[in-house]
């Protein structure tokens, strides 16, 4: 409702459909046009009719038409055709981010305190510190000016599965490292704390005087009750994740949703903001309800825990 409102009133959508015509209120020709355009895009109804019409329209599937002068193309194709790459970024952000952050958060949590935990939170810092846009400039500098290692260029007709330069999969690992690194620095710095606290758990040093390996009691022990903060921050972290595609997207001339945002809000194409805004938001919702199931799969407990009931407290004096 805030972005549907903010869109109409910040801009002129008259303007965005018919151009400088929407200006020419003195040529009969030009104030047809425009009547014809609010009669069309229900213009010359009152701004909650309005929303109410295109939030019927959008949970119908009709994402209403773009503002573009080669026609009316749908919404629902662009986002058809750039909702994919954004996705796939995405994915290749949080698969490096969450394969950098849980090794490095267990070796920080084994030496806590010691030279290596502080170098470690000095490095996360660097990390989350660092914006987007910096990072992409830092990365592509050395991996694909200097040492050529990675393409610099971005093919949406290449195909996916590969490992040439010719393939998206090594194509988006450099965007991916420029998106995931701030989140890797910020799963460590919730996992690592969090198992500290497990590690000091009796069934931990239970494991330990039996025996069991240290690499056993860290990564088969002490991870996966460990991970509950760490899997509710990545769920969180969807979102910010769009926003910061918009920026890496855009460096790395990555057609997906994020730049389309760009496009769109540049020429105040209120259709394509509207939609992806909305899109965004349901994501996050149901990203953040699929964490909440992996809650129950990481610990049976939450599963079989009755929440009905309040938990006895049990201090001195009670």
């Amino acid at each position: 409702m805030v972005t549907f409102g903010a869109m109409n009133f910040l801009g002129d959508p008259l303007f965005n459909i018919l151009g400088p015509v929407a200006a020419d209120v003195d040529n009969p020709e030009s104030l047809k046009a425009i009547e014809e355009a609010k009669a069309q895009y229900h213009l010359d109804k009152s701004l909650p009719e309005r929303w109410a019409r295109w939030a019927w329209d959008f949970v119908r599937g009709d994402f209403g038409v773009q503002f573009s002068s080669s026609g009316q193309p749908p919404v629902s194709d662009l986002i058809k055709e750039r909702l994919p790459r954004t996705l796939e970024l995405m994915a290749v952000a949080q698969i490096i981010a969450v394969s950098i952050a849980i090794p490095w958060s267990v070796l920080a949590a084994s030496r806590a305190n010691r030279r290596t935990d502080k170098i470690s939170t000095v490095t996360a810092f660097a990390f989350v510190s660092i914006p987007s846009f910096a990072m992409a400039v830092i990365l592509f500098y050395f991996f694909s000016v200097q040492w050529d290692f990675l393409p610099d260029t971005y093919t949406a007709t290449d195909p996916f599965w590969g490992f040439s330069h010719d393939h998206r999969l090594i194509q988006l690992i450099l965007p991916g490292f420029t998106l995931g690194l701030g989140s890797a620095a910020a799963y460590q710095r919730l996992l690592r704390t969090d198992l500290i606290t497990t590690l000091q758990q009796d069934f931990i040093l239970m494991a330990k005087s039996k025996g069991v390996s240290k690499r056993r009691v860290l990564y088969s022990h002490a991870l996966r009750p460990s991970l509950f903060s760490m899997i509710t921050l990545l769920a969180i972290n969807i979102g910010f994740m769009i926003g910061g595609s918009l920026v890496v997207e855009q460096f790395f001339r990555i057609p997906g949703i994020g730049s389309a945002v760009v496009e769109a809000t540049l020429r105040e194409d209120f259709p394509v903001v509207l939609a992806v805004v909305m899109i965004v938001s349901a994501g996050f919702m149901v990203f953040n309800y699929l964490a909440d199931y992996l809650y129950t799969l990481i610990d049976p407990r939450v599963r079989n825990e009755d929440t009905s009931k309040p938990r006895k407290v049990t201090s001195m004096g009670m």
